[in-house]
């Protein structure tokens, strides 16, 4: 399964994986109005931890035996057994969050409902990955070897 993989040296913290990400599950899909205006605001499934020094963007890991899933009391949590793709049915979740209690990397975020990467599953590839800058984020199957 392809996965995304944050390569820490290239990484300039510039936020702007974040930014698309909020653009690409934003209502509008515009980049302004996404990140200045819309009502309610989209959340980033991906988050930049660092300073200018050293820096990763982080997120959803889709793992083989996802732990949020299992968790998940109402199904919202899911794993796309074709794609290996885990997400969150928003009509589905109560917003009980034991998901995010339960992550052992810290990837999902806690809203009205849960929110996590879903690698852009509705789209052509993960608007982080294809919006940053300096190539820091790369999309490529498990363990990285086209870095």
């Amino acid at each position: 399964m392809k996965r995304i993989y944050a390569i820490e040296e290239l990484c300039l913290n510039c936020r702007l994986c974040e930014v698309y990400c909020k653009t690409a599950h934003s209502l509008s899909k515009d980049v302004i109005k996404a990140n200045k205006s819309e009502d309610p605001a989209p959340a980033s499934r991906v988050t930049v931890y660092g300073d200018n020094f050293l820096s990763a963007a982080l997120n959803c890991r889709h793992c083989d035996d996802p732990k949020c899933v299992k968790a998940c009391i109402t199904g919202a949590m899911t794993k796309d057994k074709k794609t290996g793709i885990v997400y969150v049915d928003e009509n589905k979740c109560i917003g009980c969050l034991t998901c995010v209690a339960v992550c052992p990397y810290g990837c999902i975020k806690a809203g009205k409902t849960a929110v996590k990467c879903d690698l852009c599953r509705n789209e052509d590839g993960p608007a982080c990955v294809k919006n940053c800058p300096n190539h820091a984020l790369v999309y490529t199957e498990e363990g990285g070897e086209n870095r």
